[in-house]
């Protein structure tokens, strides 16, 4: 019996003994609860369309870390369980088909570096397919299934491997590093020279590679896949299997204040350097797919330069070059692009009125259909006739469903986490009200687990990051509203003006405005709630906020004090003037704020909240990593200065080993415990 078939059955002995004993006593979710979720990664289906590959991260708490595996379902099966491969021991993730179906290739460190390996269906033993220099990052197989393009990290003015690995292991005690351009550091690491670059190798009739890698992005000054977080997205090959297709930007000495991400086209046999395919359009290009039978591509395209929350275009270019963008007129923002096999359709996600719904799009007509309703779709894959995807909601980790291609016969394929069955969730509940300019804004309210209509609760009031971003119906790992339902709050959560899946305007409403438009919508949606939910009790409330979030809690503790007992600041920025000089990824504060500090007609000084902390008095928790390099640790330690230095009561809660976001399990767990705390003394 599969791990996850003995963890049904077992959910499902204890409920039936708590039935049979007549004393069910459903359980609060825990900070642990969330920690140790397991979650689905993307659906892969096989080219024939019988099975589906799923990546699932489990946690391993007393190591503090995740476990990755590969896991297979087979569609065609009525009722079939779900079964992990035995090639994952030791590791596995990243897992695609190979191009005949006979093979799983993925990518795993089990040897001692991060390599490609490559399984069968079967999945009982392992073979390694690659032994490169460095960590393979991403890698994709070639259509035809004799060539793999892996990703290293290399001294771009390096003539070969060998010259890479030779420059990192000289030894010298002087611990000097000199730059002379930014990016000096990036999201959490410092930079040392080296770019992600794209290497092909020949796949013999065994899939193993075999000679020597294939330089094809030698010289290229820029990273494929693009930092922190890019993926194999970020690449594919033509379907000729000849070249490959990457979005880039070249990094120069304007990296950090540009935007301008292109399309390149280079021979997977080294013969010819990169060639931009996208010049023309200077602000960001990504994600290049191609049509089943090679007469189109698809990629999608930002219009204007610099800005990073810009809405993205689908653009179809013909055989002739002939780039046209299918549906303008559909204010959404295209995440993920798949072709379906007849190469009519095009099937995209996209955040739309607090969910993340998935889209199908005629490429003749540009008609746009939702094929998902309520709920947040992570991933998906598309096969001749049928979708799998992974989605969540408010009160649910990713589960994975198949369902037709016009969105009907939905059936539930993978519960990952049968044990959160006997959790009690919050309700939610999604509202609208008048916002800025009298437009229309939206929020939801979560009911505290075991809700009673004839109490009063106190209120957990989150706000987003971004600010380009979502509190919406979805499950989340970091500012999860169930962990404060549970403990018996109510929490309200607004989209205000600047939030993502409600129109471009919409979300262009923040840029230059971060402390008038977002907070008036905050102010009117906490009103609002109170008289539409007499539960929440408005005289015990604190608000919460991360990164914009902490921004902004940082701003109404002199702006808007009143409602609060406590308040929580993780991430935040502090200072908008130092923040411009101290972050990294300087097109944000540019555009976000109309320029640099010292150019006119900027708005730093108008939503400062260094210049208004006299003004503060309200209790304040301050989270920050030492690793954050996107809002600087000098941003949280300023803020618990000035609370200190006047006497208010505050803490610092400080992690050395976290970035931006906290990700290590235990580290998650002391965070809300340390968070819930703080709410429980000022508001419960």
């Amino acid at each position: 019996m599969t791990l996850i078939a003995r963890l049904a059955a077992a959910s499902a002995l204890t409920a039936t003994l708590a039935l049979a004993a007549g004393a069910v006593q459903a359980r609060p979710f825990t900070p642990q609860d969330m920690a140790t979720a397991a979650r689905i990664g993307a659906p892969q289906i096989s080219p024939d369309g019988r099975y589906a590959l799923y990546g699932l991260r489990t946690v391993d708490y007393a190591a503090n870390r995740g476990v990755n595996a590969i896991w297979v379902i087979d569609l065609k099966a009525k009722g079939a369980a779900p079964r992990r491969l035995k090639a994952s021991d030791g590791g596995a993730a990243a897992a695609r088909w190979s191009p005949d179906g006979k093979a799983i290739y993925f990518n795993s460190s089990r040897g001692g570096s991060a390599q490609v390996w490559r399984t069968d269906l079967t999945g009982d033993a392992a073979v390694q397919v690659t032994s490169a220099p460095f960590d393979v990052g991403a890698f994709r197989v070639s259509p035809n299934g004799k060539t793999v393009v892996i990703s290293q990290a290399v001294f771009p003015d390096c003539p070969t491997l060998a010259c890479t690995k030779e420059r990192l292991t000289k030894t010298t005690k002087a611990s000097g590093a000199v730059h002379d351009k930014l990016f000096v550091r990036h999201w959490d690491e410092w930079a040392d020279g080296r770019r992600n670059h794209l290497y092909a190798l020949t796949l013999g009739a065994d899939g193993v590679a075999s000679g020597e890698p294939v330089a094809i992005t030698k010289g290229f000054d820029g990273d494929i896949p693009t930092k922190p977080y890019g993926d194999e997205a970020d690449f594919n090959f033509t379907p000729d299997s000849k070249a490959v297709s990457f979005s880039a930007k070249l990094a120069g000495k304007d990296e950090p204040w540009t935007t301008n991400y292109d399309l390149w086209l280079t021979p997977v046999d080294g013969s010819a350097a990169p060639v931009n395919r996208t010049p023309g359009n200077k602000a960001w290009d990504a994600g290049p797919v191609f049509s089943p039978d090679g007469k189109f591509g698809a990629y999608r395209a930002m219009k204007r330069p610099g800005f990073e929350a810009d809405r993205y275009g689908i653009i179809v270019r013909d055989a002739q070059g002939k780039d046209r963008e299918i549906a303008p007129a559909w204010d959404r923002s295209a995440d993920t692009v798949v072709w379906s096999r007849d190469g009519k359709t095009i099937y995209t996600t996209a955040g739309d009125i607090g969910q993340t719904r998935l889209f199908a799009i005629d490429v003749a007509t540009g008609k746009v259909t939702p094929l998902t309703g309520k709920g947040h779709v992570g991933a998906f894959d598309v096969s001749g006739d049928s979708i799998v995807y992974a989605q969540d909601t408010l009160d649910s980790p990713a589960r994975l469903y198949r369902m037709d291609l016009k969105g009907k016969n939905v059936v539930e394929l993978v519960n990952a986490n049968p044990q959160l069955a006997e959790v009690q969730w919050g309700a939610y509940d999604q509202f609208e009200f008048p916002g800025w300019n009298n437009e229309t804004v939206r929020g939801y309210l979560v009911k505290p687990a075991n809700f009673d209509a004839a109490k009063k609760y106190p209120v957990a009031f989150l706000i987003h990051g971004g600010p380009q971003g979502s509190f919406g119906n979805l499950f989340h790992y970091r500012w999860n509203a169930q962990a404060y339902a549970a403990r018996g709050y109510a929490v309200v959560m607004i989209d205000f003006h600047g939030s993502t899946g409600y129109g471009q305007g919409f979300t262009d409403a923040i840029s230059q405005h971060w402390g008038d438009r977002p907070l008036e919508d905050l102010q009117k949606g906490w009103a609002f709630a109170q008289q539409k939910y007499p539960f929440l009790d408005g005289g015990r409330a604190c608000a919460l906020g991360g990164s914009y979030g902490g921004f902004m809690v940082n701003w109404i503790a002199s702006q808007w004090k009143e409602p609060w007992k406590c308040l929580v600041n993780h991430d935040g920025l502090f200072d908008t003037r130092f923040m411009a000089y101290s972050t990294e990824e300087l097109w944000f504060t540019e555009w976000e704020n109309g320029g640099m500090p010292y150019m006119p007609n900027t708005t730093y000084a108008a939503f400062n909240p260094a210049d208004h902390v006299g003004k503060w008095s309200k209790p304040m928790l301050v989270v920050h990593g030492q690793n954050d390099f996107r809002v600087p640790l000098e941003q949280g330690l300023s803020t618990f200065t000035a609370l200190q230095r006047q006497g208010i009561e505050s803490k610092f809660l400080y992690f050395p080993d976290e970035n931006h976001w906290v990700l290590k399990p235990q580290n998650v767990v002391q965070w809300h415990d340390e968070v819930l705390g703080w709410l429980d003394k000022w508001a419960k």
